[in-house]
């Protein structure tokens, strides 16, 4: 295995993790805030976390092209790039919660956080089979 798949691999699984961590810990973080009535210690986290992953995230979606360059691109490349994309908008919209929940604004309920990070769990599921099963 080369250097650029196990960077590849690693940055894949570190921004998987945010993915499905920030926004649950969204959900604790606007409990503690309602209790609390201010900026706690889970807020830096979820800040921290949020940031760290999204350069992770980066350097996975430059490893993932180099690869499907070296590839050529085939269409099941293609499609596992539109739905990193989706997963990217995704994660977008989770910074922006994010940015919200700093300056004290929790706009969504906590229902409404469970499912929006489920949807993350089924954009990684569609981008797993697709690079399991090639489909074209």
């Amino acid at each position: 295995m080369t250097w650029i798949k196990v960077a590849h691999i690693l940055c894949v699984m570190g921004w998987m993790t945010s993915i499905f961590a920030v926004p649950r810990a969204l959900i604790y973080w606007k409990r503690e805030h309602d209790r609390l009535g201010e900026f706690g210690p889970l807020g830096d986290l979820t800040i921290r976390l949020y940031r760290f992953s999204a350069g992770l995230g980066v350097i996975a979606l430059a490893t993932g092209l180099w690869l499907g360059g070296l590839l050529a691109m085939p269409g099941w490349v293609w499609l596992k790039l539109g739905l990193v994309l989706l997963l990217v908008a995704h994660y977008a919209w989770t910074g922006a919660m994010v940015i919200a929940a700093r300056k004290g604004r929790f706009a969504y309920s906590d229902k409404f956080l469970r499912i929006f990070n489920e949807v993350s769990v089924l954009g990684v599921i569609a981008v797993l089979w697709v690079v399991i099963a090639k489909p074209f």
